[in-house]
């Protein structure tokens, strides 16, 4: 697995297409990206601009991103590495794989950023199933450490490891995921979270502002400086049985999504995007919204590099 300014292929160049479009370019990686939407593909080379700049990149890179309008027409002899980034449609990425597999040279990863679906069945079809492997990274793609290396049973131990390496090259904070469950791990462990969180809203115990207070200024706020197995390894065990003892009993168990949250999909209050969700939005709310939080994940990075 190449590790520094090699050629990697990115199918979809939507939200989180261009985002790890960005992650590759600030490596000094060739990027190719292939998008059937001209628009999509237009707006790229000042998205990766914009993206290099935060990150403090070299706004040059750009240089080194093309974009094509369909599969066949990259330079598949020059490809290290395929990271598919299309919608989350399981059809339509198994579709997109069976191409894969017969344009990208045989000793290459072919990687996946699906965050839904199980890797083993996305490359169910393919004779090279040993390459295929997950690469989930979490929006936005270029401030967010996290990457998710997912290794399915047929997936080779040594393409994850490769992924892991060259994930590290990349800044990013990358976990081999060994085994292909639904959710993978920080999916997982974020609705066990959320599904707690929106019963405590549906039942009246407090309001969406208050969950988040509680999340960012309370053990959000800790997670910065060490995750809760740390944490608790600080506190002890012993204290961490006798709660969970007592606690656990009271947990939403529920199987399927909070009412509170059904009736605002219902309504259509899907949030930002509908302009109205726990919250009402205008489009200069939103900007302003989404320039704080990507200060904030930023000053967060620089904290995470100090530690």
């Amino acid at each position: 697995m190449p590790a520094q300014k090699s050629s990697v292929a990115i199918i979809g160049g939507g939200i989180m297409g261009g985002d790890i479009a960005i992650v590759f370019a600030a490596g000094g990686w060739k990027v190719h990206v292939m998008s059937p939407s001209q628009k999509t593909r237009d707006a790229l080379p000042g998205r990766v601009t914009a993206g290099l700049k935060k990150l403090g990149a070299a706004e040059a890179n750009v240089a080194g991103i093309k974009t094509y309008a369909a599969l066949d027409a990259l330079p598949w002899k020059d490809i290290d590495l395929v990271v598919e980034a299309a919608v989350e449609d399981l059809p339509l990425k198994q579709k997109i794989f069976a191409q894969l597999e017969e344009l990208a040279r045989p000793d290459i990863p072919l990687a996946t950023n699906t965050s839904n679906f199980p890797i083993g069945e996305i490359g169910k079809s393919l004779k090279t199933r040993s390459r295929v492997a997950g690469l989930h990274f979490f929006m936005p793609a270029h401030l967010v450490p996290l990457v998710e290396i997912v290794s399915s049973a047929y997936t080779d131990p040594k393409v994850a490891e490769g992924l892991v390496a060259l994930m590290k090259t990349l800044g990013k904070a990358p976990i081999w995921v060994k085994k292909d469950v639904p959710g993978f791990v920080g999916n997982r462990i974020q609705h066990a979270m959320l599904r707690e969180a929106f019963f405590l809203i549906n039942d009246g115990i407090v309001d969406a502002e208050g969950v988040d207070t509680a999340v960012r200024y309370g053990f959000g706020f800790r997670f910065i400086a060490c995750g809760p197995i740390l944490q608790k390894e600080m506190s002890g065990w012993d204290t961490n049985y006798l709660v969970a003892e007592a606690l656990y009993p009271h947990l939403y168990n529920n199987q399927t999504p909070a009412p509170i949250v059904k009736a605002m999909v219902d309504k259509g209050h899907l949030g930002m995007k509908t302009r109205r969700g726990f919250w009402k939005w205008t489009d200069e709310s939103i900007a302003k919204e989404k320039a704080r939080i990507e200060r904030c994940l930023q000053a967060g990075m620089e904290i995470l590099k100090s530690g």
